[in-house]
């Protein structure tokens, strides 16, 4: 059944006009009737069953029936990604919203790039991974800034998985045999916060600077990926993926 995001409040007896992309995708691209059901969600009030009550050449209007699925949260992690070419950003959007991330912060760092990027399409790509993946919210994009910026202004109660390529500590390895990964494990699953971020670099890596200053932050947690270079796109799926399954709705 098709899901769409929107913003009205659901209740029992509610009526959502949909805006105009969503009602031409329902009626020209889906081509739904009159009476059929679609399922809606909005971050808030879980997700409900609706039905096609009116339509026009432009627009259309659902009614909501019933509650189908309660409110859930995600867990309280936040993927914390440097701007990256085009197609890997919209890659890493995408795959961290259905891996569950709660926000996807954007940064520049010292071997960026690219100082900007289309907020509103990456904001546009998480909303469509919600709705194929079963989701009940959609995780919040935020604009770039300067790393510096961010961690002058990090809450201290956040930790910080920083994912060093050029790590150097054995004992923070996830690659490689279980022996290996499992001091990670067990120094993360040992900290008491639940609220977590996880830190992917740029192409080229973290300059030296910024990875000295990462490591001396007591909210930090410097792990690295394994023994290979992993692109940003490889290494943020890799480390979402890790983080759930030791301390998310995965564990």
């Amino acid at each position: 059944m098709i899901r769409l995001h929107v913003e009205p409040s659901l209740s029992a007896g509610a009526r959502v006009e949909l805006p105009a992309d969503q009602a031409r995708y329902l009626l020209t691209v889906m081509r739904l009737q009159t009476g059929e059901a679609v399922l809606l969600f909005n971050g808030r009030d879980g997700e409900w069953r609706a039905r096609l009550a009116e339509t026009s050449k432009r627009a259309c209007v659902l009614e909501v029936e019933e509650q189908t699925r309660a409110q859930a949260g995600v867990p309280d992690v936040e993927l914390v990604v440097a701007l990256v070419k085009r197609a890997a950003l919209e890659t890493i959007v995408e795959k961290a919203t259905e891996l569950g991330a709660a926000r996807v912060r954007l940064v520049t760092t010292r071997r960026t790039n690219a100082d900007h990027t289309n907020v509103a399409r990456l904001q546009a790509i998480a909303t469509e991974a919600a709705e194929q993946t079963e989701r009940l919210d959609v995780p919040q994009i935020l604009a770039p800034e300067k790393l510096e910026r961010l961690l002058d202004g990090w809450d201290a109660n956040r930790q910080l998985m920083f994912c060093d390529e050029a790590g150097d500590d054995p004992q923070a390895e996830w690659g490689g045999a279980a022996g290996r990964a499992q001091p990670a494990l067990d120094a993360l699953g040992g900290n008491e916060s639940r609220s977590w971020a996880i830190l992917i670099g740029p192409e080229g890596g973290f300059d030296p600077a910024e990875r000295a200053r990462l490591r001396e932050l007591s909210f930090v947690t410097p792990v690295t990926l394994g023994p290979r270079i992993l692109r940003a796109d490889t290494a943020a799926i890799s480390a979402l993926t890790l983080w759930q399954a030791a301390l998310g709705d995965w564990a």
